[in-house]
């Protein structure tokens, strides 16, 4: 009989305790800013948080203007664009040695190591050589073996330095003759057909 009594009391004594604590709450009104900090304050611009809805992204994107962009105008001289050059003269040279190209008249005769023809093949051989050392200054970054050697830049420096130094080798077996027929055009002329591939693959 005790225990109910008891058990009365404390069930009213809680009820009249809620009942305190919801006319408080009704007279006071809910503070629910925050505690103010040195690193906050009410000038601090706001953050607003990314729209992830489909259309309104859709709308934010439509209404930023695209500016154009300026076009991109390449350099006339750089270490490329010399490396270009030069192949493309080594290419040209070539191609007046071949038509400077005069049969003498005596195959066994003396040979003429310092004519027009000569000249042009010993100019030919030091552009194509140019043109090789700026090829590897200027593009060493776009060689690569793990490519394999079936990639465009690859083919391009085995067919640019295997012509450049089989027309080297046909100057230098003409220049080291002074006297009867030396068979060094085919030399020269394979390596220029190689130089020009070498061109192709990569213009």
């Amino acid at each position: 009989m005790r225990v109910d009594l008891r058990l009365k009391q404390l069930v009213a004594v809680i009820c009249l305790a809620a009942l305190t604590g919801t006319a408080y709450a009704a007279e006071s009104t809910l503070d629910l800013t925050l505690p103010a900090s040195r690193l906050y304050s009410q000038d601090t611009p706001s953050f607003m948080l990314a729209a992830n809805d489909a259309g309104v992204a859709k709308a934010n994107t439509e209404t930023v203007q695209a500016t154009p962009s300026a076009e991109f105008e390449p350099k006339l001289l750089s270490g490329s664009k010399i490396h270009q050059y030069l192949g493309i003269g080594t290419v040209v040279l070539a191609g007046l040695s071949f038509a400077t190209h005069i049969h003498p008249a005596d195959p066994n005769g003396p040979r003429d190591v310092n004519g027009t023809h000569a000249q042009l093949g010993k100019a030919t051989a030091v552009m194509a050589l140019a043109t090789v050392a700026t090829g590897l200054y200027a593009h060493w970054d776009d060689f690569s073996l793990e490519d394999g050697w079936s990639d465009p830049d690859n083919l391009h420096v085995l067919l640019a330095t295997t012509g450049a130094a089989l027309m080297a080798y046909a100057i230098e077996k003409s220049a080291s003759q002074s006297t009867g027929t030396v068979n060094h055009a085919a030399m020269a002329e394979l390596g220029a057909v190689g130089m020009v591939i070498a061109i192709k693959l990569t213009w």
